[in-house]
């Protein structure tokens, strides 16, 4: 029987890990061939000529790319601090809230996520045409805020749960108002999801396509949009060594998000709670 079990056991570990190999292989090959490619001296993508660097030094020279990703960056920013501000309000004032639809409304902040972006770009199309508002910019933003919103929404939802509501009892105890709590105690504890939500927020928001086809102007381009209008003609390794940068400050702002809400003070002052009983405990010398 016991040879059995293990032999099941050694079977189920190799076709976990076959298939996880086959999953790696899949997502991440076609991304390290980009960037290899986007060294490449040749014009012609699928043909190695010699490492070189010109790609991005023409890369760097292209005034209309140049323009897309400022274009990017500030949609990006301004999106994701929208988002913050309004998904942050939300989660605070959601459990103050006596509604009988506040489920419904939860419910509700967090359909763009659930939606698919193709849809939510034909409706946000349809919406900005029935308000008459010109495309471009503004609508960018409108767009990108909306779809960013839950992400910041559930992050400090889920902070809030892990905040004793002592903290804040004490405080309004002690005299303070409850903007006093919230500036004081609240924000100071939920800051590390926010600002993990407005990282994943502005990642989201730089590589969009999709939406922004639907909701963007004639004259607004962003750098997403380049690209995709730039693979129609062919890819050169210009655009390689562009997804190559792409792809290394998305990592970079997802990273930072990960270690950003890592340094949360709750899980901080959690571990040390639980490491000063046992430091107590071996400073004790006992006597005779």
């Amino acid at each position: 029987m016991t040879k059995t079990a293990d032999s099941k056991v050694l079977k189920n570990r190799t076709i976990a890990n076959v298939y996880l190999g086959l999953m790696i292989v899949l997502m991440y090959v076609p991304i390290v061939l980009v960037i290899i490619y986007s060294f490449n001296e040749s014009k012609i993508s699928s043909v190695w000529a010699g490492f070189s660097l010109k790609w991005y030094e023409e890369l760097f020279r292209d005034r209309s790319m140049l323009d897309a990703a400022i274009n990017s960056l500030i949609l990006a920013t301004v999106s994701s601090f929208l988002a913050a501000i309004i998904g942050t309000l939300a989660a605070v004032g959601m459990p103050k809230a006596k509604l009988i639809t506040k489920g419904l409304i939860e419910y509700i902040s967090t359909l763009p996520i659930m939606i698919p972006e193709i849809i939510l770009g034909m409706v946000f199309l349809a919406f900005f045409t029935l308000l008459r508002l010109p495309f471009g910019m503004v609508t960018l933003t409108i767009a990108h805020t909306s779809f960013c919103i839950p992400y910041i929404y559930m992050l400090v939802k889920a902070r809030l749960v892990g905040i004793p509501k002592s903290y804040a009892e004490a405080a309004r105890g002690l005299g303070a108002t409850e903007w006093n709590v919230f500036f004081d105690i609240t924000l100071p504890l939920i800051m590390p999801a926010i600002v993990s939500g407005m990282l994943l927020s502005f990642a989201m928001s730089l590589d969009d396509v999709v939406i922004s086809v639907f909701v963007t102007g004639v004259t607004t381009n962003t750098l997403p949009l380049k690209i995709y209008t730039q693979l129609k003609t062919g890819v050169t390794p210009k655009t390689n060594a562009l997804c190559t940068l792409m792809f290394v400050i998305t990592l970079v702002v997802l990273l930072l998000s990960s270690w950003v809400s890592r340094k949360s003070p709750i899980t901080t002052g959690r571990r040390e709670t639980h490491e000063k009983p046992s430091e107590n405990r071996l400073s004790v010398d006992p006597v005779g």
